[in-house]
């Protein structure tokens, strides 16, 4: 986990920015955070070498792909020994189908977001993989009837 680094006001204007268009130029990007082009350069390499910015990638859509299968799943465990998490931890990170993975409280261990072509893809991922697991005790499937909200910028204001 990178520390945290302090944001000033031109670095939230910056980050915003990056966040709604991550292929903006040097030049625009400076003139929203009101920043010398140079200055702007040069923080936009700071913040990436702290780790506030992870990466930079594109927002594809789905469906326009063929994967219009989508589901909330929840894990429990039937074991929490760490040899047995990791091995949980591993399986799932090597599987493409998984784009979000949380530990999480309550009820569940692991949420997990998957996706993939169909129901039938979805029906194999859970019979030959994830029900393979040997720590996984339970599974529940919450299918996505509709997209209200997702790929939401972080509320920096906040930070």
């Amino acid at each position: 986990m990178p520390a945290r680094t302090p944001l000033g006001p031109s670095d939230v204007r910056l980050l915003r920015a990056l966040q709604e268009n991550g292929r903006a130029s040097i030049q625009d990007l400076a003139e929203i955070a009101g920043l010398s082009t140079s200055t702007c350069w040069r923080r936009v390499r700071e913040l990436e070498a702290a780790g506030v910015i992870g990466s930079y990638r594109a927002v594809v859509n789905a469906e326009a792909c063929g994967l219009d299968f989508e589901a909330l799943v929840q894990v429990v465990l039937s074991r929490h020994e760490p040899d047995k998490l990791h091995t949980f931890v591993d399986a799932i990170s090597r599987r493409a189908e998984v784009l979000d993975c949380y530990a999480t409280t309550g009820d569940a261990d692991y949420h997990l977001r998957v996706c993939c072509r169909n129901k039938e893809d979805y029906y194999r991922f859970l019979e030959e993989f994830l029900f393979r697991i040997p720590v996984v005790a339970k599974v529940t499937s919450n299918l996505v009837l509709k997209e209200i909200k997702r790929n939401t910028p972080l509320p920096l204001d906040q930070a």
